[in-house]
């Protein structure tokens, strides 16, 4: 299945954006991949898990997260249950 991934990626120079299409370009099941350093933004396309391209641009060394409006229902759902408590806590 083909997926589209999109993080935010704490890049400063071309030196980061090397590093992070280095990383993908020999990441399995990438077919495309696009890196805007002026948004900070890494578009991943292909036959990937999108924790797996999150753990391959980890591995760079810079600040990676999932773009807010691109994250997957699961990592919404995981952050929106770790809210829930401290939320119902605050109303307490």
């Amino acid at each position: 299945m083909i997926l589209t991934v999109v993080l935010k990626v704490g890049m400063s120079c071309e030196g980061c954006v090397g590093a992070v299409k280095r990383v993908l370009t020999k990441m399995e099941g990438v077919d495309s991949f696009d890196v805007d350093i002026k948004e900070q933004k890494v578009t991943v396309k292909g036959n990937v898990q999108p924790d797996a391209v999150f753990q391959t641009v980890s591995k760079t060394g810079k600040k990676t997260a999932f773009w807010e409006a691109e994250a997957p229902a699961e990592v919404k759902a995981a952050e929106g249950e770790t809210k829930a408590p401290t939320e119902a806590a605050a109303v307490l």
